[in-house]
């Protein structure tokens, strides 16, 4: 069996918390005490032969100082949105001065847009493109776009080893039953979900609430589920309304990816 680890680095939205502007009682009590205090979302596997991690949004230089880390060799990226993708030129830099070549998968048109915002980053680092899958740390990868509401699409990644199975989907809404069939049944289910339960007009969202995830669970059967991607709007010291095997990420949190 696997004795690989899934580490949450960040566990927050596309503001992160606090949010500068706002002085709600989330983000000060995120500024005094940090229990709630989230980096744009992230995570970390680790396996026997490798690590890699999982979107690189500008909060990264501090995930890696928080980690005693002064490098990393994988990068997966789910979209081209800043806050998975603005960590991207200090992780080339560090590449530069390390003279070592970052390797950066995700899917084509992924590439594609990072490499318009970006246009030196491929003098330091191979970039894959990944739609007919690949392999990773011993981790059997798919991937598939999924609907991401206002903010267009998105992608989610499927994780196969050792008869066990995990989705990484951290930023998706409204999912269509094709887009919905990779999560049937998996051992692990990482969702993004925003607010506890947000009240804008449906067609200005991008990314499911707690609601709206539990009716979703229902349909997908995971056998445990870890929400992510949280705004201001979720205070983890409180009772959240959460179905039996779900949880909320925290920084730092660690899962072991076996049964």
């Amino acid at each position: 069996m696997s004795g690989d680890t899934l580490t949450f680095l960040g566990t927050g939205d596309a503001m992160g918390v606090p949010r500068v502007y706002c002085d709600c009682e989330v983000c000060t009590e995120a500024r005094n005490t940090a229990i709630n205090r989230r980096f744009r979302s992230s995570v970390m596997v680790e396996c026997d032969e490798t690590s890699f991690m999982i979107d690189c949004g500008p909060d990264w230089r501090s995930m890696m100082e928080g980690l005693g880390k002064r490098k990393m060799n994988d990068m997966l990226i789910t979209h081209a949105h800043f806050d998975h993708i603005g960590g991207l030129p200090e992780w080339s830099d560090a590449c530069r001065r390390l003279r070592e070549r970052g390797r950066l998968y995700a899917p084509a048109d992924v590439l594609e847009k990072i490499v318009r915002q970006y246009p030196w980053l491929p003098r330091q680092m191979e970039m894959t493109p990944v739609d007919d899958g690949f392999s990773l740390g011993g981790w059997d990868i798919s991937c598939w776009k999924v609907n991401h509401g206002q903010n267009g699409y998105s992608y989610a990644y499927r994780f196969q080893k050792d008869g066990y199975v995990w989705v990484y989907n951290s930023d998706s809404i409204n999912l269509s039953p094709a887009e919905k069939e990779p999560l049937n049944g998996v051992d692990l289910l990482v969702l993004g979900t925003s607010f506890v339960h947000e009240t804008a007009k449906f067609e200005t969202r991008s990314v499911y609430d707690m609601k709206e995830a539990a009716e979703l669970l229902i349909e997908v059967k995971p056998r445990q589920t870890v929400y992510t991607h949280m705004s201001h709007d979720v205070d983890v010291r409180n009772e959240l309304p959460l179905p039996e095997g779900v949880r909320v990420a925290m920084a730092g949190m660690t899962v072991k990816l076996s049964k």
